[in-house]
């Protein structure tokens, strides 16, 4: 799916959802991106071609979303929750490293820099915003993907950063085999059971729901 309509619909959820409102989970693979966050440094676009750039409302610097990476978005109540951004970040960090272990892959957290790596390269982005006391953006796992993009920015505002993928770790191709492993983890960390989105009254947008 193309990133701005996604990005809008996560928008108006978080704006119009009350307190007992559901918790959600929403899966996406988008069109090619880079995303630009609010203090994001122009100069840490390299040079994006023929990759749009879009100037978003989360955390963070540049990153590129594309086809093979599975993006995840957790649209939660953090004061229902009774948790902060700080323990949110860690959470989801915590859900990807006991994924990847699953996989015999290594994830590891570096001090001052959100997301997690293998061998020193990223393989999932991490930037978020919290408004009125609810979380949107979310995670980016790159499972099987065409890393040359990269090449294009300074991931997350790191010149020389390296980037990895699942795929390349050892892990699996298909962005569903991963979804199917991270989202219960996901939902164990917030004591949350995963329901189908299909399910009446859900958004089309969400494929789980916690």
């Amino acid at each position: 799916m193309a990133y701005e309509p996604v990005w809008r619909a996560m928008q108006a959820f978080t704006d119009a959802r009350g307190p007992d409102s559901a918790d959600e989970l929403w899966l996406v693979e988008h069109d090619p991106v880079f995303t630009q966050g609010q203090a994001g440094k122009p100069e840490h676009v390299l040079g994006a071609g023929d990759i749009p750039v879009v100037q978003v409302d989360r955390g963070g610097q540049v990153t590129y979303h594309g086809p093979g990476q599975l993006v995840a978005y957790p649209l939660l109540d953090l004061r229902r929750l009774g948790i902060g951004v700080r323990e949110l970040v860690q959470r989801i960090e915590q859900a990807v490293i006991d994924a990847l272990a699953g996989w015999g892959i290594a994830g590891e957290r570096k001090e001052g820099a959100p997301g997690i790596y293998v061998g020193g390269a990223k393989v999932m982005a991490l930037g978020l915003r919290v408004r009125r006391g609810c979380s949107f953006h979310g995670l980016a796992f790159n499972v099987d993907m065409d890393l040359a993009p990269w090449a294009r920015i300074n991931p997350c505002g790191y010149a020389g950063l390296a980037v990895t993928t699942v795929l390349d770790c050892g892990g699996p191709a298909h962005l569903d085999d991963v979804a199917a492993v991270l989202v219960p983890l996901l939902a164990r960390q917030f004591a949350l059971a995963p329901i189908d989105a299909d399910a009446p009254g859900l958004p089309a947008l969400a494929r789980t729901a916690a």
